[in-house]
């Protein structure tokens, strides 16, 4: 009898074709095609090099197996394979199979300190449609509309770009991605939609990207000088667990940096359109550099604060102290603290992957402050679907 091994898998309904994996791998084990991002487990060493980076715990995958997945059977998946009934040789076969599984926790738990873990979609949520297009086969947007978010002044160029999609079917829920592929390019970049479910405008077969401009970036470069009439290819949609609960009892506490906050502007298009009555059950902690540099401040300004609590943070005001989004849930701990005390609570987290340490100690801090256990909190709330962290 073939001797068990442990197979490190990637769960192609949670990963976002971020590539993030594939660019930490030391030894080239990760590779993908059009459809996934999958594991050779023939080079595989279970170094755990790629599981911190993941902005979604999709790496954080295992089977035990008797013969290793292949790639092609890996390219071809929709979902993961359950896990199978194996018989084990007794002793040393069962020893090596308990032993890796032990050090592979322990790889994992050191690994996602800090950070998201394996996520779960809230419970109430949508069934979200999942890579219904690649960059061989992309859905066809037009632009519709390209416009400057932050004052002419400000240090950055971000932009809200609205595509139409015509007659073809993309179906996307608020939190989910999508991939562009600028031209002469061949892996797409991932982007957040910051527009709900049903259109920028209600039953408009359209969605909108936030897209900062960034020196040297050539998908950005190539989106932010989009022009009106120009077509984009798009694949995905992609991503199955940053997701917003369908359940009007639902509190969201959003926090984000930059154009982290396109997922959270889908999140509150959509609960304005559907429950437009609702009081104290949103609250967005957003950081910036100034107001000018912040995107969608002005609309923003424009929520009534009892529909959206809004906590801004700016760390570069001329004649104010620095303040970061992690100052900001500070100074707001009680609020804060009573929010991760209701089982109602859904916790987001999006932005630059240098916000995660801020905000997870910023948490902790509170937590301790008020009675509360964050570790054994955020583990409850990961298992109950109600935790979610993407940043990149």
């Amino acid at each position: 009898m073939n001797q068990p091994i442990k197979q490190h898998l990637i769960d192609p309904e949670i990963c976002i074709r971020c590539y993030t994996c594939e660019e930490a791998c030391p030894i080239d084990a990760i590779t993908h095609n059009d459809d996934n991002v999958v594991v050779d487990a023939s080079k595989c060493n279970f170094c755990m090099d790629c599981i911190g980076p993941c902005p979604t715990g999709s790496i954080d995958n295992w089977r035990v197996v008797l013969e290793p997945y292949s790639l092609d059977e890996q390219f071809e998946w929709m979902e993961l394979p359950e896990q199978e009934d194996i018989a084990l040789d007794e002793g040393a076969a069962d020893t090596s199979v308990e032993a890796l599984d032990d050090a592979v926790a322990a790889l994992i738990a050191e690994a996602h300190s800090g950070a998201g873990g394996h996520a779960l979609a809230p419970a109430s949520a949508a069934k979200p449609s999942v890579n219904l297009f690649s960059p061989s086969k992309p859905a066809i947007a037009t632009v519709q509309g390209n416009y400057r978010l932050t004052a002419e002044a400000a240090d950055s160029d971000v932009r809200h770009i609205i595509l139409d999609l015509g007659p073809t079917v993309f179906p996307v829920l608020e939190g989910q991605t999508v991939g562009v592929t600028p031209p002469g390019e061949t892996v797409p970049r991932l982007y957040s939609v910051s527009s709900p479910r049903d259109g920028e405008r209600p039953n408009t077969n359209n969605l909108s990207l936030t897209v900062k401009r960034e020196e040297h970036g050539k998908a950005s470069t190539y989106l932010c000088d989009l022009k009106k009439g120009e077509t984009v290819e798009l694949s995905g949609p992609f991503g199955s667990t940053f997701l917003m609960p369908d359940d009007p009892q639902a509190k969201c506490v959003m926090i984000c940096t930059g154009t982290g906050s396109a997922p959270f502007r889908g999140f509150t298009m959509r609960r304005q359109r559907t429950i437009p009555t609702a009081h104290d059950t949103l609250t967005l902690f957003f950081g910036a550099r100034t107001p000018e540099s912040l995107p969608y401040f002005g609309p923003l300004q424009k929520v009534p604060d009892g529909f959206l609590h809004k906590q801004f943070a700016f760390s570069q005001v001329e004649g104010q102290p620095k303040e970061y989004v992690q100052d900001r849930m500070r100074t707001e701990s009680e609020a804060l603290a009573t929010a991760l005390k209701d089982d109602h609570t859904h916790l987001y987290v999006c932005g630059l992957k240098a916000m995660d340490e801020g905000v997870e100690q910023a948490l902790s801090d509170v937590s301790r402050q008020h009675g509360l256990d964050w570790a054994a909190l955020r583990a409850r709330m990961l298992a109950e679907g109600r935790y979610h962290v993407e940043t990149y």
